[in-house]
């Protein structure tokens, strides 16, 4: 008969075979870890906590920064073009071969990107504009890059600051502009400027911003070579002649002085106005403040400067071609090859060729990833030329692992300066969509031409 039921006080001897016991975790006491002196335990009875909090973790944010910001100052000392490596892509904008315009942006020759820029309009051959208040010819920009060499005559201070607005109605300054005491003007040598300003029979633009503390004043705007009886001379001379208006005359080697002028035209002292004449199709026009002045002048003549006595221009010069014109000059273009004013005009709220758009955007081109990537990083370097820019509000970066399909919007944080008037910022670890396709995307916002101004001067794009 078999036993149902057994007291355990009367197992007093003997022992129980194993495999009759059945025990459950109310029947194993603590064990202390001393009792645990041999074999090893299954990797998937450890947590990965019980290891990781007994270990200092790695951050390698530090040291991808820190190998961008070299990158990035290798690249500007010694002027490289865009590169790449295993994880790294570094662009200082040497060139453009880096560069997209997404909308709204250049890459200026200075080697950085904007939404605000100097871009010259075509066929400009010399564009001279003050830009720091000082005695001396090198605060004159040439843009024609002839390397056109500048001077001024006479002593005395030349430049004035705050006085010049550069087309807006209303009244928006400049920083600088030229100053005419009676006492200096303007001199280019000869050298490299024949090309400049020897017209031949073709489309030209001569203008500037101009303000005379006498308005019933005469004063060569620009004059170059002789242009009197002396049938040998070539050369032209454009200038405003009081109540007379605006004159332009000219003369080819063994050719009759030829004389246009804009009839009257009355200008108050102390008034900034934009002047400006043009030849297009043989036809010569006169502007100020974006309207015509007078009739049009049938004049095709060759406005050749190939005499040597002929390449003496100078700027601010009274009529009878010495110093005495007082008053103020700026934002001053000599154009070959294009009429910039052929039809209604617009005066511009800019110099010209400065582009100022509000919004814009750029990027570089796809980069190719060994693996899928789901995290990246970058710093930039930028620089507020006017104004303070915002990080992620008026300069804001965008990154993609998917060729651009997709774009997770950084936080960037500031970093200490990279040089002086040049700062850093960067974002860490960026989640992205899986992609091995790279790339980033900047945008620029409420910029405007003097006031907000930002400037890309390159980026480490890290992966």
């Amino acid at each position: 008969m078999a036993i149902s039921k057994l007291k355990a006080s009367s197992i007093a001897s003997g022992t129980i075979d194993n495999a009759r016991i059945s025990l459950d975790a109310a029947e194993i006491p603590a064990l202390p870890t001393s009792k645990i002196t041999s074999g090893t335990f299954d990797d998937a009875r450890i947590a990965s906590s019980n290891v990781s909090q007994h270990a200092t973790s790695f951050d390698d944010n530090k040291l991808v920064n820190d190998l961008s910001t070299l990158g990035l100052r290798v690249h500007t000392q010694e002027n490289l073009a865009a590169s790449n490596t295993n994880s790294q892509y570094v662009d200082v904008f040497q060139d453009a071969t880096g560069y997209t315009n997404g909308a709204n942006t250049i890459r200026d020759s200075a080697e950085f990107i904007s939404s605000v820029s100097n871009n010259m309009p075509t066929g400009t051959e010399l564009y001279l504009k003050s830009n720091s208040e000082s005695n001396n010819s090198t605060n004159i920009a040439d843009y024609s890059g002839n390397s056109v060499a500048v001077s001024f005559e006479g002593g005395g201070k030349h430049i004035t600051q705050g006085d010049v607005p550069i087309g807006a109605v209303s009244g928006t300054a400049s920083t600088s502009a030229f100053w005419f005491d009676g006492s200096q003007s303007i001199e280019v040598s000869h050298a490299n400027f024949e090309t400049p300003v020897n017209f031949g029979t073709g489309d030209f633009t001569l203008a500037t911003y101009f303000r005379a503390n006498n308005a019933s004043t005469t004063v060569r705007l620009f004059s170059m070579g002789g242009i009197g009886s002396n049938a040998d001379y070539n050369g032209f001379s454009w200038g405003y002649y009081g109540s007379t208006g605006m004159k332009f005359h000219y003369r080819e080697s063994g050719t009759t002085q030829i004389n246009v002028a804009s009839g009257n035209m009355s200008l108050s002292s102390d008034t900034f106005y934009h002047l400006a004449v043009t030849r297009q199709s043989g036809v010569i026009k006169f502007w100020k403040d974006g309207v015509q002045q007078g009739s049009n002048h049938n004049e095709a003549y060759n406005i050749n400067m190939a005499n040597a006595d002929s390449r003496n221009f100078k700027i601010g010069i009274n009529s009878d071609g010495q110093m005495g014109f007082q008053g103020r000059m700026d934002a001053m273009h000599i154009v070959k090859g294009t009429a910039l004013y052929t039809g209604t005009f617009t005066r511009p709220t800019v110099y010209y060729g400065t582009i100022a758009n509000a919004t814009g955007n750029f990027t570089c081109p796809n980069i190719t990833a060994a693996s899928a990537t789901t995290k990246m990083g970058a710093v930039i370097t930028y620089q507020d030329n006017a104004g303070t820019n915002a990080l992620n509000t008026d300069i804001v970066l965008q990154l993609s692992a998917d060729g651009g399909s997709n774009y997770s919007t950084a936080t960037m944080t500031a970093l200490p300066d990279f040089s002086t008037g040049i700062k850093m910022a960067k974002v860490n670890d960026l989640a992205v969509t899986s992609g091995t396709s790279l790339k980033y995307r900047i945008s620029f916002a409420n910029q405007a031409s003097g006031s907000k101004e930002a400037r890309i001067r390159g980026v480490s794009l890290n992966f």
